[in-house]
């Protein structure tokens, strides 16, 4: 430990994975003890709190170089624990609102596997950290302490109902559930704020053995994304190669388009869609679960950061926001937030007064970032509820879009595009003069005209010959700094 005596401890509340991440930055500073109310499994299996784990998850590489600099080696723990690193865009099919985007040398990467697999990873690791334990099946009651200061948790263990856990610091990582806004209201902290943008969006996903060939020769990823310009449900389909030779699938769909959990209805909602390309490439696989439906996917966000909060207590990943799953970017809020931290940290140290509030401050930029990424497309969809866009929204919406355009025919913007939908640099970077300069160009003429699947891609899933679709994958440029030097922490803001 680096702090000096006493001793410091602290609480973690939920073993998610940005908990499990929150104590990996607290380990270096203080014993830790991870609470959570359900038996935490000990290797790639369901964690009865997460249920959202049945549907696809890809961690892009801002997040992956966030948890590789919390967890040095975690890359490659995932890849030989049978997750894929994928090139973006050369390993990726994808329509986007504007059209088909090239195949390209990498420009970022993510890693496909199943939330399990990743979850199990990164829990060996962090449970095996010196200092750090776990109470598990165990339900925090409430905290302990005054609206000025939280000293610690009450807690209902097996053993032991009310149980006192005294803490330096608590941090919640709870969760979509989390029960924090009411713990702190009964500490007297009021003027807790939070909004919500709901588009409806309903996710339906199976898993189906991948055809025989198809992980070796590195199969793509492939999506089909809406289009909220268009006044009409939101619908997509994408398929993701995971471990053990599978493809995992998930539909999607905003209010009154939402996919179902009808088995026979699986694959003609993939079908009917922008493109039918995923519903063509399941067609005849086999599905090795029943389709598993996930509602209640509203974009949240308690402003935590704007109250008075009590200092010794942070709340962190989804217990401050919760996004559109179809955004990716949970995982990589969670973790750039708490590298933040962690950078808090060291230069002040857990007794510094109001590290709390200044942690939660210093967490809100990551979380106001991709809050605007999301919510600015799911307010567009027929029947969306919740905070409307603000002045202005519709100039930069039309600027976005006229970069999207260019990014289907124009490398540079490509590139642009995947910086930001990575989280691997800020929405500014699209105001850089060279961006800028690329987007006053920018040019649908001689985009792709269909999914760009080599020959060999085709033959493997068991299609026909594709129409011509222009300009097909190229060989990967090599790895474009996976783990990176530079700050996340300073990049996404």
């Amino acid at each position: 430990m680096t702090q000096s005596s006493p001793p410091r401890h602290a609480v973690v509340i939920g073993g998610s994975l940005s908990g499990l991440l929150a104590a990996a930055v607290l380990a270096e500073h203080a014993t830790v003890t991870v609470i959570d109310a359900d038996p935490l499994p000990e290797g790639p299996a369901p964690r009865r709190g997460l249920p959202q784990a049945r549907h696809t998850h890809l961690l892009w590489s801002g997040g992956a170089r966030a948890i590789e600099r919390i967890l040095p080696g975690i890359t490659d723990d995932w890849t030989d624990a049978g997750a894929i690193r994928r090139s973006l865009p050369t390993d990726l099919v994808t329509k986007t609102a504007q059209g088909w985007i090239p195949r390209v040398g990498e420009k970022q990467f993510n890693i496909s596997c199943s939330r399990d697999l990743l979850d199990s990873v990164v829990r060996a690791r962090v449970t095996g950290l010196k200092g750090v334990s776990t109470l598990q099946r165990s339900r925090v009651r409430a905290l302990e302490g005054t609206a000025a200061r939280v000293t610690g948790v009450r807690v209902d263990t097996p053993d032991e109902e009310g149980r006192l856990l005294t803490a330096d610091l608590v941090i919640d990582a709870s969760g979509r559930g989390s029960r924090a806004r009411t713990w702190l209201q009964s500490l007297g902290v009021t003027g807790i704020r939070q909004a919500e943008v709901d588009s409806g969006l309903v996710y339906a996903t199976r898993i189906f053995e991948a055809p025989a060939g198809a992980h070796e020769m590195g199969f793509p990823i492939v999506n089909v994304q809406s289009d909220p310009r268009v006044p009409v449900p939101g619908r997509t389909a994408t398929i993701v190669p995971i471990e053990n030779g599978q493809w995992q699938a998930t539909l999607s769909g905003t209010r009154g388009g939402q996919p179902t959990g009808d088995p026979e209805q699986f694959i003609p909602f993939a079908k009917a869609i922008r493109d039918p390309i995923v519903g063509e490439l399941l067609d005849g696989k086999k599905p090795l679960t029943d389709v598993a439906v996930t509602q209640g996917t509203a974009n949240r966000r308690i402003y935590f950061e704007k109250a008075e909060l009590p200092d010794g207590f942070i709340a962190v990943g989804d217990s401050v926001a919760t996004f559109n799953p179809l955004y990716g970017q949970g995982m990589t809020v969670a973790a750039q937030g708490l590298l933040a931290v962690r950078s808090l940290l060291r230069h002040k140290g857990l007794a510094h007064p109001g590290f709390g509030r200044e942690a939660q401050r210093a967490i809100a930029p990551l979380v106001s970032t991709a809050w605007e990424l999301a919510t600015s497309q799911d307010i567009l969809y027929p029947g969306a509820t919740g905070v409307k866009p603000r002045a202005g929204t519709g100039a930069l919406n039309a600027y976005v879009s006229r970069l999207m355009t260019g990014a289907t025919t124009d490398e540079a913007l490509t590139a642009a595009l995947f910086k930001v939908l990575t989280m691997s640099s800020a929405p500014t970077h699209w105001l850089h003069p060279s961006v800028v300069w690329h987007v006053l160009r920018a040019s649908g003429r001689g985009a792709l005209k269909a999914p760009p699947l080599t020959a060999a891609e085709r033959a493997v899933a068991g299609l026909g010959p594709a129409v011509p679709a222009g300009p097909g994958p190229v060989d990967p440029a090599g790895p474009v700094d996976p783990i990176g030097p530079a700050d996340p922490v300073g990049q996404a803001r």
